[in-house]
């Protein structure tokens, strides 16, 4: 399966009828009967950039590796990578027109021999590990992650052992603990003027039931 532009499109309906309950969000694409593991991303370009602004910043990142209905799927994570990322305050509908949406299907999950066994630009990676405490935890990064930061594999499993919670010295011994998850992604993003250009030529096409209204 490859993530398409109609999944962002979904996403957007979504998140815009959660601030308009009279909009409507009806997918596009066939639903069909498989499922994926998926992520929403939202990013968010500052209203007024300063030439400091010009990388769009991230607003919520939230997924789910069990296999989910597409529909069902990107309509909860929609929502809830907008509003329910603990790391950030809930998305407003006067961030909508500066946000980009994007959708990830995970695919190709492999056990890696250890914890560097992948490849940087190709594979997300999921870590499982006790931290200080013993307890069992577990972070993520999507395929993306290592080579826009510009970070080493050390240094993206040091940055999500932090992800994680680890809050101790991390030591060689504690990254050859690591159980390690590689996978890989179809991506697509989305901005909100090419969502408004998208529901501009939806409502021509008088043979499609019309999702939303775009202003």
């Amino acid at each position: 399966m490859v993530a398409l532009v109609e999944h962002c499109v979904y996403c957007f309906d979504v998140l815009r009828r959660h601030f308009d309950p009279q909009q409507e969000a009806e997918p596009e694409f066939k639903n069909g009967s498989q499922a994926y593991p998926l992520f929403v991303t939202w990013k968010v370009q500052p209203a007024h950039p300063t030439p400091d602004d010009e990388e769009l910043r991230l607003r919520g990142c939230i997924g789910n590796f069990n296999a989910m209905p597409l529909q069902s799927g990107l309509e909860e994570y929609a929502l809830t990578s907008a509003l329910r990322d603990r790391r950030f305050a809930p998305i407003t509908s006067k961030e909508v027109p500066w946000l980009t949406c994007a959708v990830s299907l995970l695919t190709d999950f492999t056990l890696g021999s250890d914890y560097l066994d992948w490849e940087i630009g190709k594979h997300g990676i999921w870590i499982e590990f006790r931290n200080e405490h013993g307890k069992r935890k577990t972070a993520t990064y999507l395929p993306e992650i290592a080579a826009e930061q510009g970070w080493s594999k050390v240094e993206t499993i040091d940055s999500l052992l932090r992800k994680g919670g680890y809050r101790g010295h991390i030591t060689e011994t504690l990254r050859a603990s690591i159980k390690l998850t590689r996978y890989q992604s179809s991506k697509c993003a989305l901005s909100y003027d090419d969502y408004l250009a998208y529901c501009e030529s939806r409502d021509t096409r008088p043979h499609i039931t019309r999702i939303a209204t775009c202003v």
